[in-house]
Formats: C-alpha cells, sequence, structure tokens
C-alpha cells in the first residue's frame, strides 16, 4: 500500500472504532502510534525499535498542549459555569425575568430563553444548561399550562446557545486550532449570536400571541408585585450575574485583558457571587473543582490525541488526498460551504463538538484560502450548524438530555416535534449569515481593524 492509502486506512480505521464505542481521545492515541510507529520508520528502525520518533512525536504533543497559554481559559470559564450552577443563581434569575416578563405574551418562555441566554454564556455546556434549567424551568412552564411542546422546544433550543454566545469555550478552542483570534471570535460571534437568541424569542412571542392556548398567562395575583419590589429582585439576581459576564466578556473585546486572564477573574467573581448569595459551601465547591478538572482534562486527552493522529495522518498524504479531491470537484465556494457544513451536520450526530471542532474541523482549515472562505466566518457558521447537531432527532443530544429528567409522562417524540420549529430558526439564521456576512467582521473590523 501506498502511504496515502494507509492514510485512509487510518481514517476509516478511526470511524469504524468511534461508532463501535472505543474512547475517542484514546483510540486517537492509539490510532496515531500506531499508524505512526509505520510512518515514521527509519532504515535502521529494526535494529532500534524503540527509536521510532512517533514517541518524541507524542511527548512533544503533550507539552505544547500543556503550556498552551489560549487553552488555560476553558478550565477556569468551566470552573466559573460549574460554580454559577451549583450556587442557585439560575433559580433566582429565571423567578425575576419571569415577574418582570409578565405583561409580554409567552412570558414564561420568554423569560426561559433569556435566562438559557444568560447561564449558557457563563456556562458554555450544552448538557448543564438543558438539564439544569429542564430541572427549573421545564416543569414551572408545564405547571402553568404551557404547551408541553412548545416548552421542550424553548429548554433544548436555548440551552444550546452557549456554543455561539461568548464568552463560547468552544470559540476558544477553535481559535487554537485554527489560528484565529479568539478575541476577534468572540467579537464575531456576538451580533449572530444575540439574532438567534431574539429570533426565538420572536417566535415564541408570535405563537403565544397567535395562539393564547398555548402560553397562557399568569393570574393575576401571581405577578402582582409592588414595583420597588420587582426592581429589587432584579438588582439581586439579574443584575450581579450579569455584569460579572458583560465584566469578563467587556475587558477580552476592549483590550484590557486576555481570555486567560478574563476568565481568571470571571472564576473568582463567581466565588463572590456565590459567597454574597450565601450559597458557597464545600460541598458544591468541591464538586465543582471535580467537574472542571474532569472536563478540561478530556478536552486536553481530546487536544494530544488529534494533533498527534492529524501529524500523522498529514505526514502520510492523507490531508493532500482530501484536498485535492474537493478542489478537484471545482466547486464554488457556497457549494463547499455546504458541503462542509453537512458533513459536519452528520458528525453532530455521534460526536460532540469539542470531538468535530478538534479532530475533523483542522480538515477543512487548509481549504478556506482555496476557496477564499474567511476562517472566522467559518467559525461562526460551524458554531450555528452544532446547534442543529444538537436538536436533529434521531440524535439530538439536548432532547435526550432533557428527557433524562423531564416527567414520565412527557414522550421523546414531543420533545423532538417541540425542537424542529426551533431547528428551523437555526438553518434560517444560517441562511441569513451566509448572505449577510458583515454580521461577523463588521465588529471585529470595526474594533480591531482588518488584521486577522
Amino acid at each position: 500500500m501506498t502511504d496515502p492509502q494507509v492514510a485512509m486506512l487510518m481514517m476509516g480505521s478511526f470511524v469504524a472504532s468511534i461508532l463501535l464505542g472505543f474512547p475517542i481521545c484514546f483510540t486517537l492515541v492509539a490510532m496515531g502510534v500506531g499508524f505512526g510507529y509505520y510512518a515514521y520508520a527509519t532504515p535502521t528502525w529494526m535494529d532500534h525499535p524503540l527509536q521510532n520518533t512517533i514517541f518524541d512525536l507524542l511527548v512533544n504533543q503533550t507539552y505544547s498542549v500543556m503550556t498552551n497559554d489560549v487553552l488555560v481559559a476553558v478550565p477556569l470559564f468551566l470552573f466559573m459555569g460549574y460554580i454559577v450552577e451549583r450556587a442557585n443563581i439560575v433559580e433566582r434569575l429565571f423567578f425575576s425575568l419571569n415577574i418582570a416578563a409578565r405583561f409580554i405574551p409567552g412570558a414564561m418562555a420568554v423569560a426561559a430563553l433569556i435566562t438559557c441566554a444568560i447561564f449558557a454564556t457563563a456556562v458554555g455546556i450544552v448538557g448543564a444548561v438543558v438539564t439544569l434549567m429542564g430541572l427549573l424551568a421545564f416543569p414551572a412552564l408545564l405547571k402553568a399550562g404551557y404547551d408541553e411542546k412548545l416548552s421542550a422546544g424553548v429548554v433544548c433550543a436555548g440551552g444550546c446557545l452557549g456554543i455561539l454566545i461568548p464568552p463560547s469555550i468552544m470559540l476558544i478552542v477553535y481559535g487554537a486550532i485554527s489560528g484565529v483570534s479568539v478575541v476577534r471570535l468572540y467579537a464575531g460571534a456576538l451580533l449572530p449570536g444575540f439574532m438567534l437568541a431574539g429570533m426565538y424569542i420572536i417566535y415564541v412571542v408570535m405563537r403565544a400571541t397567535l395562539n393564547p392556548k398555548l402560553a397562557p398567562k399568569p393570574p393575576k395575583e401571581q405577578t402582582d408585585i409592588p414595583a420597588r419590589e420587582l426592581f429589587m429582585m432584579l438588582l439581586t439576581s439579574v443584575i450581579p450575574l450579569t455584569l460579572l459576564i458583560l465584566a469578563v466578556l467587556g475587558s477580552i473585546l476592549f483590550g484590557l485583558a486576555t481570555p486567560t486572564e478574563a476568565a481568571s477573574v470571571g472564576a473568582f467573581g463567581s466565588i463572590a457571587l456565590a459567597a454574597g448569595y450565601r450559597e458557597l459551601t464545600w460541598h458544591r465547591l468541591r464538586d465543582s473543582v471535580y467537574l472542571t478538572t474532569r472536563t478540561s482534562a478530556m478536552v486536553c486527552w481530546l487536544f494530544v490525541g488529534s494533533w498527534t493522529f492529524s501529524s500523522v495522518f498529514s505526514y502520510l498524504g492523507g490531508h493532500s488526498v482530501i484536498e485535492h479531491f474537493v478542489i478537484g470537484l471545482n466547486l464554488p465556494p457556497v457549494a463547499f460551504l455546504i458541503l462542509a457544513q453537512v458533513i459536519i451536520f452528520l458528525l453532530g450526530w455521534p460526536l460532540e463538538w469539542s470531538e468535530i471542532i478538534i479532530i475533523f474541523v483542522p480538515i477543512f482549515l487548509p481549504l478556506l484560502d482555496a476557496f477564499g472562505i474567511d476562517p472566522l466566518f467559518f467559525g461562526i457558521l460551524v458554531a450555528f450548524n452544532l446547534q442543529t447537531s444538537f436538536l436533529t432527532p434521531p440524535m439530538a443530544m439536548s432532547c435526550y438530555y432533557l428527557k433524562g429528567i423531564a416527567p414520565p409522562h412527557i414522550q421523546l417524540t414531543a420533545i423532538f416535534r417541540g425542537s424542529m420549529p426551533f431547528l428551523a430558526i437555526v438553518i434560517l439564521a444560517m441562511i441569513l449569515l451566509y448572505n449577510f456576512q458583515f454580521l461577523t467582521t463588521w465588529l471585529p473590523d470595526l474594533v480591531y481593524g482588518g488584521a486577522r
């Protein structure tokens, strides 16, 4: 077999392994070392088999991941999110927003979406947001008489917003992979992220206006709260978390701090916020540290495995085979984008976003220059796309997260049907984003100039 054929065998073996359920990060390492043992063999290899340079490559890749300054922001943002999640801050936030939005059709669903957007911004983990909002907002929506499909769609779609809205962990990982400035990615994702959240809210308000039975208004005695009391509720629940997020995000966007420095301030601020609410206990702090360590270790090992795998795959000529094949199709840029997004969409069924970004997106990155596509725009489009994979049956993970904690009488098919309109909104937003690409480039170019 030629080296490119071995590279294709390597990719096929990896895909088959993950479909069989093998751990992805260790499968990447095993494939990289196994095929690299062949790829980096020297003429004296048989005399000194343990001197094969694949082991040096693995060690160097591990060291480079551990010393990557950009990735330091990942555990800090994770810790910030886990502290916020466990300090019951979201419960206060949802209750206050529900009262504040009482005159808007579908007020509780609107409050749930805004809470999801704020909480997802702080956490950035789809499973955590959907699970917590499923425990907090979903029963409240059902108790208030809201349609179960609409309620399920609100929770599932709102929980995915953290992938896109800064400070998104996914954008940090994409920046480390692509070489695009994380600061520019945050600026580029800001308008599209809030555009999508706004489209969700507009859809809910329109549905509630056209069919009030889907989202009945709450009894007056539940919302008849004096303005002074409502102001104090918002001041103590919404303002502190919002200010923390704005401080973290603003310091990054205006160049006052690097993402890592801002993340450290956010982590400290979340501890101070939990302590201020008297919710900071040893048990919650311990759990947050444990979950942060576990998730960070997963991301780092994915990087180690992915970079080792990619180095061997590229050395064998695998990237060249794919590049020549795609360029040989003579596709226009829009067709290439559609092809890439369809592949990423399909990968979103069996894989998490971290695995897609770290393993498969680098295959497309070298092709962007050939098709004249801005990698910043491509990254934002991928972030939109990954939300569709969380909402599309039969492998819609956000729907399964909600089903796992929903009341027994809620059928999975009802959750799937509830997510379909929001899936259509995401696709519509992607179409708008492609036709109005300035939504992603205007703010970065305005603040930081045209340099990438």
